[in-house]
């Protein structure tokens, strides 16, 4: 894969990201991949990469501010900001605009951190996915540290991305909200195919993050959205991923329904 740079369109900050697109291939698919809540740009590369050469599908990982972690001098700038999400939209923009991809089928996934930012950047620009797969993602940051309480595993890292713990001014609260995939049912509601899973196991992010969040879609009508809830933990699974952007590949939800 191969380096790019992009400039920012909300602050001009160069920002990197990892791009494979198929020597001699023309009006591509395109797979956008998330990095993990810890980690950066190249957290993914070899869990997506060989999908795509399979398919002959282009990729990309981009970096959206860092890792979500006290140790980021730009901490409050990533984990769900909103630069950290047009980051990705400006990185779509630029691979659409020098290569030959098929804008009408974008994939973007993402497990755990990566599956928070999915639904995050799914709701900030929801026309631009042809489908979006999530993976153990959370879905209510306050909730989350407050699974860690004060100072436990995560939540130092979620205070520093957010500015402090929950309760301490309207502020801080403000971009707990502004952060959580939870205060945007309704332009998730646009997503033109939404799938979330989580683990029963998971010890990581409780699957009650995905339970909330879907049930909530469903109760708004989300008439393209699966969830599920699967026998496992704090995982993903990439084969399935994949399988299911090949079915929607090319064809319109309608399309793809069984029948008879």
């Amino acid at each position: 894969m191969n380096e790019i740079q992009i400039k920012s369109s909300i602050d001009g900050s160069i920002e990197p990201s990892l791009l494979f697109f198929p020597k001699g291939r023309k009006n591509v698919p395109l797979v956008v991949g998330l990095h993990t809540w810890s980690a950066d740009r190249f957290n993914q590369q070899n869990k997506y990469l060989s999908f795509c050469l399979e398919r002959g599908w282009a990729l990309l990982l981009p970096e959206f501010r860092g890792p979500n972690l006290s140790t980021n001098p730009r901490a409050e700038m990533a984990c769900g900001s909103q630069v950290a999400r047009q980051d990705i939209i400006d990185a779509v923009g630029h691979v659409c605009a020098g290569y030959s991809i098929d804008s009408t089928n974008i994939f973007l996934t993402g497990g755990s951190g990566g599956g928070h930012m999915s639904l995050m950047t799914a709701a900030h620009k929801p026309e631009v996915w042809r489908a979006v797969i999530a993976w153990c993602p959370i879905t209510d940051v306050a909730l989350w540290q407050k699974y860690y309480g004060d100072g436990n595993g995560y939540a130092p890292h979620i205070e520093a991305c957010c500015g402090g713990v929950p309760g301490v001014s309207p502020a801080v609260d403000a971009q707990y909200a502004l952060r959580s995939p939870m205060s945007y049912l309704s332009p998730l509601l646009k997503v033109k195919a939404l799938s979330i899973h989580h683990g029963r196991y998971d010890k990581s992010v409780p699957y009650v993050h995905s339970l909330n969040l879907a049930t909530a879609l469903e109760k708004l009508g989300h008439n393209t959205l699966y969830f599920e809830i699967f026998d496992g933990a704090h995982e993903d699974n990439n084969p399935y991923t994949f399988a299911w952007f090949d079915k929607l590949y090319g064809k319109s939800p309608a399309e793809a329904e069984l029948t008879g």
